[in-house]
């Protein structure tokens, strides 16, 4: 897009694919838009006698050819574009001058009313690529451009993938984060925002079914902990059906798909009826939910790694496939999710092999949301204080001696 200027610019997209460019200057103008032109398959040609270290980077890896001089009169001969972003003023026009005279399109980062071409404020979105011009004034050219980029991204600006009949079936499998709607990805509010079915989990972003239209279809999926649910083959089934209906499925689940949330069942289902599934990483509560209530899983000098446990079953349950015994060795932080009812078990089986009981112990309920309330204990008292405060999931459990870095000086 383009606003309406004395001399309006001609909005146009070059190919630049095999073809000369020529680059004079290496500083942060340079840094920032020679990404773009390489991305292109441009040959460029960069001329300066010093760069960035980024740019330096660029031009080891053989991403383009660097002449460590100034520009002289006859660099842009055989060139197609050329941008002009060196600190000399005189060099500038000099070249500006000769790209004239060759009928080069130029940029100048130093006089844009004497550049033959600007450069558009550009983002990129799911293979959309929006270029905004608004004449000599970058600024308001950037914030248009992050406006419609940021539209398509959340999904707030409608522009649908439409689906040919003949399109094979397809899922989106789209991890929400920990609660907070605003900590699901980008990319997968966007698919949230073009999907006719949601297949929801309970731990999902709950607040954000209620930005989807009318027509959206949304099966609730909640597998309830301690009480009723879904179970795992009829999701699946609801999943192939409505995917094989030529619908736009996703299928919303809390955290990350991958982590403790059966996601992988969920894809070979679908791979088992032909169904291609797009996998959305999600932000995982293991480490967002520790980092909301101020808890650092690692933390300089103090732990060097975390390790994330499932809680589901007790230790001494023969379904457990935990080694309870080496995790009490560690130094470093222990996570666990869906480990509220047998807390009180886990810390017990870590003390008898050899953890301290006065190990720190935070309790997070509802991590990230606005109910989220955080309880400190230690190994020793864990379980009773996870009773006593009648916390209740879904909640994650750190271990370790992080929780007392993290820890508010009021408690």
């Amino acid at each position: 897009m383009a606003e309406h200027t004395e001399a309006a610019a001609y909005p146009v997209g070059l190919r630049l694919a095999g073809r000369r460019v020529v680059v004079l200057g290496a500083g942060q103008v340079a840094q920032r838009r020679l990404p773009a032109l390489i991305a292109a398959g441009a040959d460029v040609l960069l001329i300066s006698p010093s760069a960035t270290p980024s740019v330096e980077a660029m031009a080891e890896a053989g991403e383009l050819r660097w002449e460590r001089r100034r520009y002289r009169e006859g660099d842009f001969e055989g060139a197609w574009y050329a941008l002009i972003s060196t600190d000399d003023p005189a060099a500038n026009a000099a070249a500006s001058a000769e790209a004239e005279a060759r009928r080069v399109w130029a940029v100048r980062s130093d006089d844009a009313a004497a550049a033959s071409a600007w450069t558009p404020a550009t983002g990129r979105s799911e293979g959309v690529t929006v270029a905004v011009l608004t004449g000599a004034d970058p600024r308001r050219s950037a914030a248009v451009r992050d406006a419609v980029v940021e539209g398509l991204r959340d999904g707030s600006l409608a522009a649908p993938h439409y689906r040919s009949r003949a399109a094979r079936p397809a899922v989106a499998l789209v991890g929400g984060g920990p609660g907070d709607p605003d900590l699901i990805t980008v990319r997968g509010r966007r698919l949230l925002a073009e999907a006719d079915v949601v297949i929801a989990d309970r731990l999902g972003p709950r607040d954000l079914l209620d930005e989807l239209p009318p027509h959206v279809e949304v099966i609730d999926a909640a597998k309830i902990p301690y009480g009723r649910f879904m179970a795992q083959e009829a999701i699946n089934n609801a999943l192939i059906e409505h995917a094989k209906a030529g619908k736009a499925v996703v299928r919303l689940k809390g955290g990350d798909p991958y982590v403790f949330g059966r996601g992988m069942e969920e894809v070979q289902a679908l791979a088992e009826h032909g169904i291609t599934c797009t996998v959305v990483p999600g932000i995982s509560s293991s480490i967002s939910v520790p980092a909301a209530a101020g808890i650092p899983v690692t933390h300089r000098g103090v732990a060097h790694e975390f390790t994330v446990v499932s809680g589901h079953v007790k230790p001494d349950d023969p379904r457990s496939l935990v080694d309870w015994e080496a995790l009490a060795r560690l130094r470093g932080t222990l996570v666990l999710l869906m480990a509220v009812e047998n807390i009180a078990a886990i810390a017990e089986t870590l003390v008898a092999h050899g953890r301290s009981p006065e190990t720190p112990v935070a309790v997070v309920q509802e991590g990230t949301t606005a109910a989220q309330r955080r309880v400190d204990a230690t190994l020793a008292t864990a379980g009773e204080r996870v009773k006593a405060e009648g916390i209740r999931p879904p909640a994650v459990i750190v271990i370790g001696d992080v929780v007392a870095a993290g820890r508010p000086a009021d408690r």
